[in-house]
């Protein structure tokens, strides 16, 4: 995933204002990811829980994430890609459904750990981890081709 993004920020970088936002959110989402599941480039000593307290603040940040897409990102694509033709703008809204599926398993993996008042959920965490990584590199190759609609056709 960290490779896609360095990839999307060597290609998009700089050309909106907007990308780089959402690009550097991502980034930032990406780095506390990689750090609560002890991958690299961050590690944990020793092969341990992370605290419920670090995936809370994991949760916080995926939900600022999903929610400056669905609130922020995705209608002003939407709208700029409009001005230039409505292939792009319905290219554009056939991306948002797709999107949205993993809205879903988010929203219930934040619930999930910040709902929980017992410790002991933290023994379902690499599970989870992994189902929202998939969920969230889906996410991140649809975004990807918004960012390109609105970078090559209207850049």
């Amino acid at each position: 995933m960290l490779t896609q993004l360095e990839k999307a920020e060597q290609r998009w970088g700089g050309a909106n204002k907007l990308i780089d936002q959402w690009l550097t959110h991502r980034r930032k989402l990406l780095i506390q990811y990689f750090s609560l599941a002890g991958l690299a480039p961050s590690t944990r000593a020793e092969k341990s829980l992370p605290s419920i307290k670090d995936v809370k603040e994991f949760c916080a940040q995926l939900v600022d994430y999903v929610s400056e897409g669905h609130f922020e990102v995705y209608d002003r694509v939407v709208s700029e890609c409009a001005t230039y033709g409505q292939d792009s703008k319905a290219t554009a809204q056939n991306l948002l459904p797709k999107i949205s599926e993993s809205t879903d398993t988010a929203l219930d993996f934040n619930d999930k750990y910040t709902e929980s008042e017992d410790d002991k959920v933290l023994y379902q965490l690499d599970k989870d981890l992994a189902q929202l990584a998939q969920a969230m590199e889906s996410r991140f190759e649809y975004e990807d081709e918004l960012i390109e609609i609105l970078h090559s056709r209207h850049s």
